[in-house]
């Protein structure tokens, strides 16, 4: 399967291809305060399926090993790499895919840092 995707403003394009590793929600601090979001999806790839066909992502070293690409320009957040942590991996953030119902997420993580309020956000109207 190939997929592709991009950033807000289209300055970053990308393609993929083969199927994810898994598809997963990410609860945890970092993730949320870089994204501005209350949950972030990520799927996870080896790094030889993703390939930039557009643009050149800026890079922010987020931790010690952690790196989060994004657009220098809307300031999208698309991809993470941590080679000691996930070798050979990279995580692409999955609603910037342009079909992003293509792959369900399987499972929630780092979900004992999860905002209190999200574990009812499936009830809201």
């Amino acid at each position: 399967m190939k997929r592709s995707g991009g950033c807000h403003c289209g300055a970053i394009r990308y393609e993929v291809e083969g199927d994810p590793l898994t598809h997963v929600l990410c609860h945890c601090s970092d993730c949320r305060r870089h994204a501005g979001a209350p949950v972030v999806g990520w799927t996870m790839v080896p790094e030889t399926a993703l390939r930039v066909t557009r643009g050149i992502p800026r890079i922010y070293p987020s931790s010690p090993q952690g790196r989060r690409h994004f657009c220098g320009d809307c300031g999208t957040g698309l991809f993470y790499y941590n080679p000691e942590g996930l070798p050979g991996i990279v995580d692409i953030q999955s609603a910037t895919y342009d079909d992003p119902e293509a792959v369900p997420a399987r499972i929630q993580i780092q979900v004992a840092e999860r905002i209190a309020w999200m574990e009812q956000a499936h009830e809201l109207p």
